[in-house]
């Protein structure tokens, strides 16, 4: 198992049922593929520096996970479709 960080950036309108129903759906991901979610970190909504989907704020995400790195991919897959999710970045921590 190796250790990464993966933060996400929700759609700033999302309301506190939906961004958590959002934040329960990529734990379960991680939890699917045999990994664990170690810490989460809610950043809270913050500006961005351009326009991602006509939007100037977003509320950032701190997931640190540790999972195969076989099922990164899969998850990238999964984040990629996940409407709430307007960007993502996945890193291994060494």
């Amino acid at each position: 198992m190796r250790k990464y960080e993966l933060v996400c950036i929700l759609h700033p309108d999302l309301d506190e049922t939906a961004f958590n129903d959002a934040l329960d759906k990529i734990k379960g991901w991680v939890g699917e593929s045999e990994g664990v979610v170690d810490s989460v970190d809610n950043w809270g909504r913050r500006k961005m520096a351009y326009l991602i989907r006509k939007q100037l704020e977003g509320q950032y995400i701190l997931l640190n996970a540790s999972m195969l790195p076989s099922a990164t991919a899969e998850l990238e897959r999964k984040l990629r479709f996940l409407e709430p999710v307007m960007r993502y970045m996945l890193v291994l921590v060494n």
